[in-house]
């Protein structure tokens, strides 16, 4: 080893990566990213931290494997140069050249977590992230998204209805925290922003759902709240069962120090074991850096953390706002709160029925126009998919945050047209159609990819839980302000304000 290579590290046995101290440090950190951990260890240094890694957590069979993993996270552009069998290489050029080829577990685990949003405590996420990992979590949440729905469609007064909206609150807020980033730690770098977006595309199928199910008991009569409240429970079933056919999270088995665990869960989602060792160790020297400047720290300390700590604030406020400005961009779903439960719904979401309503539709009228937006908002979500990691989270809101306003403004405006004109309520229709055509690939999915990667993993499960608590606190509060605001700007007024 050269003296260049040694100059990194100190005398005495204490090795510490050149770089990566400050590039990590949370408080110093201006710019708010992580470098590569490995990138400026010498290979000699690493070959040898790797043997102590194994032997420390009793993984020496996969020790050569292991070494072969760290080299290629050392330098992932530079895989053509390491001594690699060609089995091995062809692997990592399929992730290179072919970013969706995958195994099939990998896309069951995401198509899970999207029923996680189609069914629709954030505090509790930390907690309960920590004692029963990701799978638990989000099978005690689906357990309450099961229930409650039938218990509510049973109720005989409006304190026990109020009492199972609060239990399934709790589910709510468990899985909006937990999915999203347990879809992220599962999926490969390449492709995380499409993945963890999916969260919100089946959000709008959930909705959609939701309309189709206002249509479907329309005429029942006097139970027909009953089975739309009921209807609820009917996603929750696939997703309690099959959780526990995904994989744990690699990183959450990597933070309990369950090595062999978290190598098994990489081998199930990645296309080769070289791949799986790769990230296995690469995700260990990420958590191993952040430990080492973090430390120990408690629930309390933080949350704490969130608003005092540059680099987790700046996360904090970042989540905050991408959050806040969902609800507030006026989103037109679901006509009932019943339906509203699906994650991702702001403030007009509750009340597109009555919205159509006062454009002068008939009550039947009203559910069919709320079911054409429905459909618009989960088909115009699929471009997302291949926009999100192509250009970027912050430019798909660039671009769709002015194309939103003028939409929403449009729409306001229409009301002026006389409502004895056959125009007035399908140009009304056409401008609220065009804003869900531009929010489901923008501020639709952004927000929760965007605050499900944004913290460090120490403060992870803290920070998605204040970031969920954000949308659902001023989804709440917008949704029981909205028809006195609706009463006092009328419809043009409302319009207007929310864009």
């Amino acid at each position: 080893m050269s003296k260049a290579d040694e100059a990194p590290y100190e005398k005495g046995g204490e090795q510490e990566r050149r770089g990566t101290i400050t590039s990590v440090n949370l408080n110093k950190n201006l710019d708010a990213k992580v470098s590569n951990p490995l990138a400026d260890i010498p290979i000699e240094t690493l070959e040898k931290d790797v043997e102590e890694f194994a032997a420390a957590n009793k993984l020496e069979h996969i020790t050569p494997l292991l070494k072969k993993g760290a080299l290629v996270a050392r330098d992932p552009a530079g895989y053509e140069e390491l001594d690699l069998d060609e089995i091995e290489l062809e692997a990592i050029r399929t992730e290179v050249l072919h970013r969706w080829r995958h195994p099939k577990l990998l896309y069951v685990t995401i198509i899970i977590c999207s029923i996680g949003a189609a069914v629709h405590g954030c505090w509790l996420s930390d907690p309960s992230n920590n004692w029963f990992g990701r799978r638990g979590t989000i099978f005690i949440s689906a357990v309450f998204c099961l229930l409650t729905p039938i218990g509510g469609a049973l109720t005989q007064n409006w304190e026990q209805l109020f009492i199972t909206r609060i239990l399934m609150g709790v589910g709510m807020g468990l899985k909006g925290a937990t999915v999203p980033i347990f879809a992220a730690e599962n999926s490969p770098a390449a492709i995380r922003g499409a993945l963890v977006m999916s969260w919100q595309m089946w959000t709008a199928f959930g909705i959609f759902l939701g309309f189709c199910a206002n249509l479907a008991v329309a005429d029942a009569g006097s139970i027909a709240w009953r089975l739309q409240i009921g209807s609820a429970f009917l996603p929750a079933v696939p997703l309690t069962v099959g959780i526990y056919f995904c994989p744990e999270s690699p990183r959450w088995y990597i933070k309990k120090r369950r090595f062999a665990d978290a190598f098994r869960s990489l081998q199930k989602l990645r296309n080769h074991d070289l791949l799986a060792a790769r990230d296995l160790y690469y995700i260990h020297a990420q958590v191993e850096v952040e430990h080492s400047i973090v430390g120990e720290s408690t629930y309390v300390k933080r949350f704490i953390e969130l608003f005092t700590i540059p680099r987790v604030r700046r996360a904090t406020l970042a989540s905050f706002v991408v959050m806040i400005a969902q609800q507030m961009c006026g989103k037109l779903t679901s006509s009932l709160p019943t339906y509203a439960d699906v994650l991702g719904i702001n403030i007009i979401a509750f009340y597109s029925s009555t919205v159509f309503k006062n454009a002068g539709a008939s009550a039947k009228e009203s559910l069919i126009a709320s079911f054409g937006f429905g459909l618009v908002n989960f088909v115009f979500a699929w471009p997302a998919i291949w926009t999100i990691d192509t250009f970027g989270r912050r430019t798909l809101l660039l671009f769709t945050f002015p194309q939103m306003a003028w939409t929403l403004l449009a729409a306001g405006f229409a009301f002026y047209i006389p409502e004895s004109s056959t125009a007035h309520l399908g140009i009304i229709a056409m401008f609220i159609y065009l804003f869900a055509a531009f929010y489901s690939p923008g501020e639709g999915p952004v927000p929760f990819t965007y605050s499900a990667e944004v913290f460090p993993l120490s403060h992870r499960e803290v920070g998605m839980g204040w970031a969920v608590a954000t949308c659902l606190f001023w989804a709440a509060v917008l949704s029981i302000s909205f028809p006195r605001i609706l009463a006092a700007f009328t419809s043009v007024g409302a319009f207007g304000f929310y864009a």
